[in-house]
């Protein structure tokens, strides 16, 4: 997004070039570049590429970007447009607290762009986490907007929205299941990753098929310079990065694996456990994952870059004539080429497949049966850019995707072939979207972002069609302070049918068609962000409304397995979320951190449910706090903390019950009575995490250790309830039940050792 003063437009020429890393050769996307004496400033695009226009004279250009230093320039600017490029050098010390510099807050004031959290993996990996797990998905649930699906888990709940409301994508390529270890974790190693960008409202118009949020992460690229490697040793894995060049400055790669070994422990207990009759087995569980990146610069205007991720849960048990296996993940390719026509006008073309499958086998003596889901999808797609000048940048661009799904494919057999059938569906359906918008300055007080999304889906022989308009603005009062609005419609073809309040592996994906409409969202927000404490605060608080139709949920009893006709089990409804998000953030000194609050309201209505009445979705929560500091001692040691407060969320319990006898000389059948809809709530949820990072100082290259403790005061929060029955100790006969809680996880300390050489 440009930023610029008003002189007059004849006397202003065009600056433009790249910033990239001194230590890898990489391009650094959303740097910042500034002009303090005109008061310009823009963001560097995918390619590491700005342009700027400023009056003719003398000017100091700055380029800033988080954990690298300031680069600096003095111009002259004369009546030709020049090309200006900054190598930016690490900051010293990469693995401390890093300071963001005054101007990027200046830039996020006087943005255009509104909802946008983002996210290095150097900040992560300063946060205490979940077994020393740094986890990215887990760092944006503590932004305001943002809430997870319960204790531990990496789903994200965005304005109201659903797990399966969020577009996650990885390089251009979409991510169904982001989530390892049942939702505790997700997928992203955070060293292969370079950026993460999460849009909450006001969505660009490139971004499409999903109605809440978009998810934008981006893999590193290989080192130009030399062969290095970093990588760390936890309690539950261990991960390990090799990257640098092939040809100089032509061919670099980058290979990023990771994988969990609590197996290797939990089969040598079965091993010496084995013979026990008292003793049950425990079951077998790991996952792993691997990142690739081979990028290749043809000419100075054109490179080509592959990005590759495969990663897969395994969960397995076995003991006396009983097997289960289940396995679910997730593959992804993307094959972009980039291309630059002029200083002015960029192209980047990309070739996407991307699946994710989950397997279930079981055994039970001669029986066997295997059930399988998957949806596969292939995606090519345009984007250009294209710096028009006089205050317009305009973004433009196509996709097409073709969408494969088998749904609950089930095959049953037995080893004497006396037994032996097959049930299940496959679907097909083709997705496109078109569309264009505009980034527009219509003075140093006023722009625009205005776009038009043309989005489709055909499946069999029905096809959905929608125009999808997107605008934000902003009004700059004076130099602190800034007013933002944003206005967003949204489709999403594909839905993710699942009967539980969290996204789990076996859900299925499933397309719109005859009897399934797309849902559609429309989201309206108000903002004010105001820049204090001579630039190192930033103040901001959002108010937004979201109405949602053509919402799915499912008949009481509904069978999502194995059902030939599964569209005959939903139930269609509408949703709206509301609420205030409240944001301070300060970005410089020795203590650096956020303080995050949200007051949200989010209900859906079914005609079918609660007698068409209004009930609380399972994810509304009123009040959401979130405290992150980040002190740095020394030069050596850091230290980090991490509150979070919820308030319960709603659940659905009965009110009675009711007892019959329907076969004589057995307990009684007891059926449960509910009320309303999710009309009890759990008890609120908090945790405290404290962590510290101590830089070594090894012979070569770098090291630190990094200390967490998670739930530091040991709170005891509700993952579920379930009722126990209560029995007459005189006749054992049923009296009544009672409500339990189960927690997961306790205080839970853990030590990582992080390398780079």
């Amino acid at each position: 997004m440009l930023f610029i003063s008003w002189p007059a437009w004849a006397q202003r020429q065009v600056v433009q070039g790249y910033v990239r890393a001194a230590s890898n050769g990489e391009a650094l996307i959303g740097a910042t570049v500034t002009s303090p004496e005109s008061g310009a400033g823009t963001i560097t695009n995918e390619n590491g590429y700005y342009t700027l226009s400023l009056p003719e004279g003398e000017h100091t250009l700055q380029a800033t970007y988080i954990g690298y230093t300031t680069g600096t320039r003095t111009i002259r600017v004369a009546t030709t447009g020049q090309s200006i490029n900054f190598i930016l050098q690490p900051a010293s010390n990469e693995l401390q607290v890093v300071e963001i510099q005054a101007s990027s807050l200046e830039q996020k004031l006087n943005d255009t762009r509104m909802s946008v959290e983002t996210l290095s993996s150097t900040e992560a990996k300063l946060l205490p986490a979940l077994f020393g797990e740094v986890d990215l998905v887990k760092t944006l649930q503590l932004k305001p907007g943002i809430q997870s699906g319960g204790e531990g888990t990496s789903g994200l709940y965005v304005r109201g929205g659903g797990p399966d409301q969020n577009l996650v994508l990885l390089d251009d390529a979409m991510i169904y299941n982001p989530s390892h270890l049942f939702g505790f974790f997700s997928v992203f190693n955070p060293d292969a990753v370079r950026s993460v960008e999460l849009y909450k409202g006001g969505f660009p118009a490139q971004f499409g098929g999903r109605l809440s949020s978009v998810v934008d992460v981006k893999m590193n690229r290989g080192n130009n310079e030399r062969i290095s490697s970093s990588g760390g040793l936890g309690l539950i894995s261990s991960r390990l990065t090799v990257d640098g060049p092939i040809l100089k400055d032509k061919l670099n790669f980058s290979v990023s694996g990771r994988r969990t070994y609590v197996d290797i422990f939990t089969r040598q207990i079965n091993r010496l456990k084995e013979g026990d009759d008292d003793f049950s087995p425990i079951p077998d569980y790991y996952f792993y994952d691997l990142n690739a990146n081979l990028s290749y610069t043809l000419d100075a205007k054109n490179d080509l870059t592959f990005s590759g991720y495969f990663g897969r849960d395994f969960f397995g048990f076995d003991d006396s004539g009983f097997s289960f296996g289940f396995d679910w993940g997730n593959t992804m390719g993307t094959l972009r080429w980039r291309h630059k026509f002029s200083d002015n006008l960029f192209a980047s073309t990309s070739l996407t497949s991307t699946g994710y499958k989950y397997n279930i086998n079981n055994k039970i003596d001669i029986f066997s049966f295997k059930l399988t889901s998957q949806v596969q999808d292939y995606t090519l797609k345009s984007d250009f850019d294209w710096f028009v000048g006089n205050g317009h940048s305009l973004k433009f661009g196509a996709q097409a995707t073709h969408h494969d799904f088998t749904v609950g494919r089930l095959n049953f057999e037995s080893e004497d072939s006396t037994q032996n059938f097959g049930a299940g569906n496959t679907y097909s359906g083709s997705e496109f979207g078109l569309y264009a918008s505009d980034d527009f300055v219509l003075s140093p007080m006023l722009s625009f972002n205005y776009g038009l999304r043309l989005s489709g889906f055909n499946s069999g022989s029905k096809t959905y069609a929608a125009l999808e308009p997107r605008a934000s603005v902003k009004y700059t009062l004076n130099e602190h302070t800034s007013l933002k609005a944003s206005y967003a419609s949204m489709m999403q073809y594909v839905h993710l049918l699942t009967n539980s309040g969290a996204s789990l592996p076996t859900d299925i994906w499933y397309p719109s068609g005859q009897g399934v409409r797309p849902q559609r969202s429309q989201q309206a927000a108000l903002g004010v962000s105001h820049l204090f404490g001579k630039g190192r605060f930033l103040l901001t608080n959002e108010v937004y409304y979201k109405w949602m139709q053509h919402q799915i949920d499912f008949r009481d009893g509904a069978n999502l397995f194995v059902n030939d006709s599964l569209e005959n089990e939903f139930l269609f409804g509408k949703g709206e979320s509301y609420g205030n998000e409240l944001y301070l953030e300060k970005v410089s000194g020795k203590t650096t951190g956020w303080l995050g609050y949200t007051l949200s309201w989010t209900y859906r209505k079914f005609d079918e449910i609660n007698n068409g009445r209004r009930f609380p979705a399972r994810h509304d929560r009123r009040h959401d706090i979130s405290l992150v500091l980040m002190h740095q001692l020394n030069k050596r040691l850091s230290l980090t903390g991490a509150f979070v407060y919820g308030s319960g969320s709603p659940y659905s319990v009965p009110i009675a019950r009711f007892a019959f006898q329907d076969v004589e000389g057995k307990d009684p059948s007891i059926v449960p009575i509910y009320e309303d809809r999710n009309s009890y709530r759990l008890a609120a949820y908090h945790r405290l995490d404290l962590g510290a990072v101590l830089k070594l100082k090894p012979r070569r290259g770098e090291a630190d250790l990094t200390f967490s403790v998670y739930n530091v005061y040991n709170r005891r929060n509700p993952y579920f309830i379930y009722f126990e029955q209560q029995k007459d100790r005189s006749n054992q006969q049923i009296v009544g039940f009672q409500a339990k809680q189960v927690s997961l996880f306790p205080v839970i300390p853990s030590v990582t050792y992080n390398f780079k050489f």
